[in-house]
């Protein structure tokens, strides 16, 4: 029989130990602040129901969707984690308490072409906070700090969340009389940081076909200068003029403001009147979220509020705010800038117990007694020479060893090694499992990420 020669698909990410270990970390934080802030978990399948899926498709979506049959069923893979959210609380509305606030990890998939940094399955982390007819505007001040505390725990410090209001962009565009354009108009001012003003004024009027005044007035409106207090100030001049206006900038003014009672640094948020987002979808305040030091990456966790998160399977109103990370590609990004702490332990266990007798009964004891404190403890039972029990342990980088023969146990004693150091000593068991606990602190005491 012919071999077969392995293979990983092309937009797929396949990681060795270490590395899994630095995503598995990553995961971990954003699991943990998200539940201290009330959300729950949920996961929902990887394969649905077609029709389901594609309730509110067309499109790019249909293109992308990997679909298939089998028997009777027309089925797809989730390409997002918000239609399976939508179908999962129309289905439980019943049974779920509102406001419905949970958290997903999980992996989706997308038909696209592969490119650097851009992958087919990789893995978002989402929240969102579901309402029933209603949903308060403090739920929508509050995802900017848990955006800032997820990305603080991260280990980042250099990175700015943008904030707009799409309800104030939308009665902008009223005021000047172009709500039949206002699409074109966003999809145009989006290009602002790519390609300049000078550009964007002449798409403007050659292709959308506005007139100089008005490119000249969208302009002015988009490109205030000095910072937050400095353009809600200049806004000011357009209330009384559009109601829709006038809630947008009210909703946008109670955001800025709640996110210093949020513990939100001034210099970590800004509003910034170009963020549009997805134009069919978000109605109040949206999100971007970028790295300071690395702008060419683009938005690292983006989001918003909309209107109706199931309007295609349930016929009530169930307005949502939400961000989501595409975690596989922000991983990818981090370790291609170097920006993964390697220092962390990436090895599967803190310790290795070496049993050096014929009875295995203290090392099995040992490794009892290692896990009880909360250590991660491998009992090596291979048969093989010292040297390449040693190696093993280099090889995984497991930063301790302990080592149980003859005099060891004689003794009523272990020996530990240090396996960065080199440095031996020989402890009574509760000594020695103060110490590998104090060493692993010491060592896990770093963030994910390191900012160079």
């Amino acid at each position: 029989m012919a071999s077969i020669k392995p293979r990983t698909l092309s937009g797929f990410m396949e990681l060795l130990p270490a590395p899994q270990q630095q995503m598995e970390r990553l995961m971990d934080v954003l699991r943990k602040t998200y539940a201290s802030y009330g959300f729950t978990p949920l996961d929902t399948p990887v394969i649905e129901d077609a029709q389901i899926l594609l309730a509110k498709g067309g499109g790019e979506t249909e293109k992308q969707i990997y679909r298939f049959q089998k028997g009777d069923g027309d089925l797809a893979l989730r390409f997002d984690l918000t239609v399976p959210l939508a179908k999962y609380v129309a289905m439980h509305y019943g049974e779920l308490s509102f406001p419905f606030r949970r958290y997903q990890i999980g992996k989706v998939y997308r038909g696209e072409r592969a490119q650097r940094g851009r992958f087919r399955e990789f893995y978002q982390a989402d929240i969102d906070v579901i309402g029933d007819g209603k949903l308060d505007i403090l739920c929508e001040a509050e995802i900017p700090a848990i955006i800032y505390e997820t990305f603080t725990a991260l280990g980042l410090k250099r990175f700015c969340i943008r904030v707009n209001n799409r309800r104030l962009l939308s009665g902008f565009y009223e005021i000047l009389g172009l709500s039949d354009k206002a699409s074109d108009v966003l999809r145009t001012v989006d290009k602002l940081d790519k390609v300049g003003k000078d550009v964007v004024a002449d798409i403007l009027r050659d292709d959308v076909g506005l007139t100089d005044a008005q490119t000249q007035e969208i302009l002015a409106f988009l490109s205030v200068e000095g910072g937050t207090d400095a353009t809600l100030a200049s806004l000011e001049k357009y209330v009384g003029k559009n109601e829709t206006f006038d809630l947008g900038l009210s909703e946008l003014k109670t955001v800025v403001r709640c996110l210093a009672d949020f513990g939100v640094p001034a210099d970590h948020f800004a509003v910034d009147l170009t963020i549009a987002r997805g134009l069919d979808y978000y109605t109040g305040t949206v999100y971007e979220t970028t790295l300071l030091d690395h702008p060419e990456i683009g938005s690292v966790c983006s989001g918003g509020r909309y209107d109706n998160l199931a309007e295609y399977y349930i016929d009530r109103p169930l307005p949502g705010v939400g961000i989501s990370i595409g975690l596989t590609r922000l991983f990818y990004v981090l370790g291609e800038q170097g920006m993964l702490n390697d220092a962390l332990v990436t090895a599967p266990a803190d310790v290795l117990i070496l049993p050096m007798t014929e009875d295995p009964g203290a090392a099995i004891r040992a490794a009892k007694l290692l896990r009880q404190a909360g250590l991660r403890a491998q009992l090596y039972t291979e048969q093989k020479k010292f040297k390449q029990k040693m190696s093993y342990a280099d090889k995984l980088a497991i930063p301790y060893c302990v080592l149980l023969g003859e005099d060891e146990l004689a003794a009523g004693k272990w020996s530990v090694k240090d396996m960065r150091s080199g440095e031996q000593q020989l402890l009574a068991p509760e000594d020695a499992v103060a110490a590998i606990c104090a060493g692993i602190s010491a060592l896990d005491s770093g963030s994910v990420i390191t900012e160079k």
